[in-house]
C-alpha cells in the first residue's frame, strides 16, 4: 500500500470522531510536519523557544490535539527541501507546513529554479494525500524588479495550483503598522532570525492557519 493510500485509510478511520468547541477531536493526534530552514529549525534559540516548540504549545493552549514534527534544517534551500520531502512524508503525517525560500534569496537563485523545487515538494505532498500550508516569501528589491516579481509570484500561484492553504509571509506577525524599526526589536542580532519574543508573535499570526490545516487534514 502506498503512502497516499495508507494516509487516506488512517484519515478515514480518524474521521469517526466527535466535534468539540468547533475542532475535530480524534483518537490519535493530527501529525503535521514543518518542512523548512533555520527559521523552522529554531536557529540561535534554546530549543523550547524555537518556532516548532512555541507553535506546539500554542496549539495545546487552543485545545488542539496536534503533534508537530520539526523538519527544519538550517541553511536549507528549496532544493534541499525537495531532496528530503519523500522521507519527511511518512505514513503518519497528515499535514505539512512548507516554509522554504529564504536561502534561495540569500544565494540569488533563479526564481524558476525555486519554483520547480517548490512544485516538486507540493507534488510529493499531493501524491501522499497530505494537506499543505504554504508560507510565502517576498524578495528584496536589490535583485531588480523582474527578479522580485517572478519570485514573489511563486507562492500564491503554486498555492492556487495545488489547492494549498497560503500564508503570505512567515514574518507577518512582526509587521507593526509597516514600521521596520519596530520589527527590529523582535530579531536576533543577525537581523535575519527572530528572537524568542519574535517567534511568539509569528506563532500568534500563523497559528490559526495551522488549525485550519489540521481541520482540512481530517475532513
Amino acid at each position: 500500500m502506498g503512502y497516499g493510500a495508507k494516509r487516506n485509510l488512517r484519515k478515514a478511520l480518524m474521521s469517526g470522531v466527535f466535534i468539540c468547541c468547533g475542532f475535530a477531536a480524534t483518537a490519535e493526534p493530527i501529525v503535521i510536519a514543518a518542512l523548512g530552514d533555520s527559521l523552522t529549525q529554531g536557529y540561535g534559540l534554546p530549543e523550547q523557544d524555537g518556532f516548532v516548540p512555541q507553535l506546539q504549545r500554542w496549539l495545546l493552549d487552543q485545545g488542539a490535539d496536534i503533534r508537530l514534527i520539526n523538519a527544519g534544517v538550517s541553511g536549507d534551500t528549496t532544493a534541499g527541501g525537495a531532496a528530503r520531502v519523500d522521507w519527511t512524508l511518512t505514513p503518519e503525517v497528515d499535514g505539512m507546513i512548507i516554509a522554504l525560500g529564504g536561502n534561495d534569496l540569500l544565494r540569488g537563485i533563479d526564481p524558476d529554479v525555486s519554483r520547480t523545487n517548490l512544485d516538486a515538494i507540493l507534488s510529493a505532498a499531493n501524491g501522499a494525500g497530505v494537506e499543505v500550508l504554504l508560507i510565502g516569501m517576498q524578495a528584496p528589491g536589490n535583485y531588480g524588479a523582474d527578479y522580485k516579481q517572478r519570485f514573489d509570484a511563486i507562492y500564491p500561484e503554486l498555492a492556487q495550483q495545488f489547492g494549498a492553504l497560503y500564508a503570505e509571509s512567515f514574518f507577518a506577525g512582526l509587521a507593526a503598522e509597516g514600521d521596520p524599526t519596530v520589527a527590529r526589536q523582535y530579531m536576533q542580532p543577525d537581523g535575519i532570525h527572530p528572537n524568542a519574543q519574535g517567534v511568539s508573535l509569528i506563532v500568534d499570526a500563523l497559528g490559526p492557519a495551522v488549525l485550519e490545516l489540521a481541520e482540512n487534514a481530517v475532513d
